[in-house]
């Protein structure tokens, strides 16, 4: 599968129904530091929506105003740490994408990292487009209330780079945790052979072709 453009993700997607009552979802899916979190910003930008600063950044007193054609959510918000993908369904498809496709808004509380519990809440209500990015995000239980799903994939040794400049060359024992982790995960998931686009994070995306 060659690499597609912004414009050949952004054209699909409008093409396609919405499947959460009235919104759009793109589940952004991949290994941890692949590029989900940069794509999911290009594909808000060129929907009209702003780029989100990353997981744990959510500002309660300046959430993703309702009439904002775009939110984007992140896996990392809502895992409980390393050990969390197991969970992440019961937040994902019970607090956000099966209220949303009833129609009504969802909502789920923040995961902090540092301080090991769960804290802002993060309301998600109905609007044209909604991009959540992380590792799991596209799992069997996700994939049905999905308008588009995109698989993001690098090589595990730029991808581990990234994740210790990000977070520092402490937490490598928790990486290559999370790395097996998330192999198992994401082959059991069948999210790779699933997904509507296959994107390289270890190649520019052009805007266009």
């Amino acid at each position: 599968m060659s690499q597609p453009s912004l414009s050949d993700l952004v054209s699909l997607l409008q093409r396609r129904e919405p499947l959460s009552g009235a919104t759009r979802v793109v589940l952004i899916d991949g290994p941890a530091g692949s590029g989900k979190t940069s794509l999911a910003n290009r594909m808000s930008l060129a929907l009209g929506g702003t780029e989100s600063a990353g997981p744990g950044t959510y500002d309660p007193d300046n959430p993703t105003p309702d009439d904002a054609p775009v939110q984007i959510l992140h896996g990392d918000d809502m895992y409980e740490g390393w050990g969390g993908l197991p969970i992440l369904d019961r937040i994902l498809v019970d607090q956000v994408l099966e209220p949303l496709s009833r129609g009504v808004g969802g909502a789920f509380e923040m995961w902090d990292w540092m301080l090991d519990r769960r804290t802002h809440l993060i309301r998600v209500p109905q609007r044209p487009y909604l991009i959540i990015e992380g590792v799991g995000v596209a799992q069997r239980s996700a994939r049905p209330f999905a308008s588009m799903v995109i698989y993001v994939d690098a090589p595990w040794p730029e991808r581990l780079r990234r994740g210790l400049e990000r977070d520092g060359e402490a937490l490598r024992p928790q990486w290559e945790a999370w790395h097996d982790a998330e192999d198992e995960f994401l082959y059991a998931e069948g999210t790779l052979r699933e997904a509507d686009a296959v994107v390289s994070g270890d190649s520019p995306l052009p805007d266009s072709w």
